[in-house]
């Protein structure tokens, strides 16, 4: 069973706990068992309701809120301790306690969602938080980034949190492209769906999957930045497209992609390497070579050096639609 498919069935459970509950203290309390079952299976969908309202919200809002609930109750109390309603009649007592305790929970409510660890150190000015740092915050990871296999390898070397947030739905896809017609995307798939599975079982990886409600209609791009702030994620992927979109909504946001071009070697006019010379060149004397980043180099008057590693010295750089293309001469002996 599918996780949507039990928290749908244990909503029907509670829905049906409360029915029952009302229909046996309908009795007692409202004079007849079809008014109590009514009732029950109100409060039931009710709860139900709310709990739909609150999809999205996080434990920490939720901490956040009850503290600044307490705070503001607390505040109240001082308020209403000081006797300055003595004077007043009974119900307009009742009334103005009411709207106190409603007023300052409400607003230290509201200040400390919207508050970080650090303003709370103000309140409580003899606690210390642990400071949250960027490398802390969990990684939520799409299925290019599974696809494309790098992850464990970078996460192991420490540049990168090694506590990885696989939505369900990037699962699924992942599922569906395994079940695909077409061969090339079921191989696919199989294999990130089996690479996911040794990065579960890689001690040095924490991989959590995140399970989300099946919303058909919303796009994978859209939901993935649903989740990230709601997690309060940094996004990793290889998607320039989505990289773009998440950081216009203030997402915080890994591109792989942007990542390889920054190791990219800086090869400068002058600049000696050992290059192994592996095809012909357009003109009749030259050779080609590639970096380990794949980055090509055209060495002139080397064509009868093809198929060895020889030291070559860059001469000068072409900057072209498919990037930076080297030239270089074979170095003096």
């Amino acid at each position: 069973m599918t996780p949507v498919l039990t928290i749908n069935l244990l909503r029907a459970l509670f829905i049906a706990f409360a029915t029952c509950v009302g229909s046996m203290i309908g009795e007692p309390l409202l004079g007849s068992p079809v008014a109590g079952t009514l009732a029950g299976a109100v409060f039931g969908l009710g709860v139900v309701l709310a709990d739909r309202l609150l999809h999205g919200i996080s434990l920490r809002v939720f901490s956040s809120a009850t503290l600044g609930l307490l705070i503001g109750f607390l505040f109240s109390k001082l308020l209403l301790s000081s006797r300055i309603l003595d004077l007043a009649p009974v119900q307009t007592q009742w009334v103005c306690s009411l709207f106190v305790y409603a007023t300052f929970s409400y607003v230290g409510m509201m200040l400390a969602i919207r508050s970080n660890r650090d303003e709370f150190a103000i309140i409580i000015p003899y606690v210390r938080f642990r400071q949250a740092t960027v490398h802390d915050a969990p990684l939520l990871i799409d299925s290019n980034v599974i696809i494309d296999g790098r992850i464990p390898a970078l996460c192991v070397t420490g540049f990168l949190s090694s506590s990885l947030v696989v939505p369900r739905f990037v699962l699924d896809e992942l599922q569906r492209l395994a079940d695909s017609h077409d061969q090339q995307k079921r191989e696919r798939g199989r294999l990130a769906l089996e690479r996911l599975q040794r990065m579960q079982l890689d001690p040095n990886l924490s991989v959590t999957i995140h399970e989300t409600e099946d919303d058909s209609h919303t796009p994978v791009d859209t939901k993935l930045i649903q989740v990230a702030k709601m997690l309060d994620a940094r996004l990793l992927t290889n998607d320039s497209g989505l990289c773009s979109i998440a950081r216009l909504q203030n997402v915080s946001v890994l591109n792989l992609h942007d990542l390889t071009q920054a190791l990219k070697p800086q090869l400068a006019a002058g600049d000696e390497v050992d290059l192994a010379l592996v095809k012909e060149g357009r003109d009749s004397h030259q050779a080609v070579g590639y970096l380990p980043d794949g980055t090509m180099i055209v060495v002139n008057h080397a064509r009868g050096q093809i198929g060895k590693t020889v030291p070559v010295v860059v001469a000068s750089a072409l900057q072209t639609s498919a990037g930076r293309l080297f030239f270089a001469d074979l170095r003096a002996a």
